[in-house]
């Protein structure tokens, strides 16, 4: 009724009923502000300029790792090759294959780092995170406020800690001191809570009165429902091993992952420099490669997801 007076009657600021007596009043309507074309164009711009400023360090370290050796000591240094070519690659896999053990040994450690401690994270960080946030437990809170907490001491502040306990474990030389301190990163935790929190407690007691277990609350239904959140921690996780060297940790040569063949090479002076450019190309691309593709995933989650009481 109010819609069709206000079509009728545009400038009636009273609503009126058969009998013409005054029963409400008509709510004011809301200008809808248009961006004009003139904005449009200039919002255009600044993204674009701000996705420049963003892809020039990845376009730079490709154009590197295609240029010759004279191109790469030209000062000041050329933004576009000019003649490209892929001999940086071809030296470094002769390099690689030169090495005591074997590129195909380098990355299967790699592998077997990146895949572990990122299932191995998401698996304890989420479920972990599904007790802080959906189960009454005592102290809870004050288990949080360590988690917090933990949020503010770097990793070189840690580093000693971690090599007491996993050295009075025995680990040390072996892919568990590796995995199991990612196992432990409080960031996955935070953020998986703070997801979580925001499921319906009405959803969660649903599910128990019905008769699932925690373990399928916990699989079946929170899982699915904070999927931005876990899709980001692969991403994190992932990136955060893959670039990982062992430290003092890993001191076997066959243990070593690709990274620390690669620095290794690269470090060789002015006479590797073209090694080194295909080497920061091929560190940057395989992870700069996976966000893209699971960043594509979370972000349709994000735009489906969402729910209320």
């Amino acid at each position: 009724m109010v819609a069709a007076l206000r079509k009728k009657f545009p400038k009636r600021q009273y609503i009126y009923d058969e009998h013409g007596k005054k029963i409400g009043k008509l709510a004011k309507r809301t200008k809808r502000l248009n961006r004009s074309t003139g904005g449009t164009v200039v919002l255009f711009i600044f993204m674009g300029i701000l996705a420049i400023f963003m892809g020039f360090p990845l376009f730079f370290t490709i154009s590197n790792a295609l240029k010759p050796l004279d191109e790469l000591f030209l000062f000041p240094p050329q933004i576009v090759v000019r003649n490209p070519t892929l001999s940086n690659f071809s030296d470094l896999f002769v390099s690689m294959q030169a090495t005591w053990v074997p590129f195909t040994r380098y990355a299967v450690n790699t592998l077997i780092i990146t895949i572990g401690g990122t299932v191995g994270h998401l698996f304890f960080a989420s479920a972990a995170a599904y007790a802080l946030a959906k189960v009454d437990i005592p102290g809870r809170k004050w288990m949080f406020a360590l988690v917090v907490l933990a949020l503010m001491f770097s990793a070189t502040v840690t580093s000693i800690p971690n090599f007491v306990i996993i050295s009075s474990m025995g680990l040390i030389d072996t892919y568990w001191a590796v995995i199991l301190p990612a196992f432990s990163a409080p960031l996955g935790l935070y953020l998986m809570k703070q997801f979580m929190e925001q499921i319906p407690e009405s959803l969660i007691e649903s599910a128990r009165i019905d008769g699932a277990s925690e373990y399928k609350i916990y699989w079946k239904i929170v899982m699915p429902n904070v999927k931005p959140a876990w899709l980001t921690l692969i991403i994190l996780s992932f990136q955060g091993l893959w670039a990982t060297t062992g430290g003092v940790f890993l001191r076997s040569e066959e243990l070593k992952p690709l990274s620390f063949a690669m620095g290794q090479i690269a470090g060789g002076g002015i006479a590797r420099a073209g090694e080194s450019a295909a080497v920061m190309f091929i560190m940057m691309i395989v992870p700069v490669t996976f966000f893209i593709i699971a960043q594509s995933q979370m972000i349709e989650t994000l735009t489906t997801s969402g729910m209320k009481d």
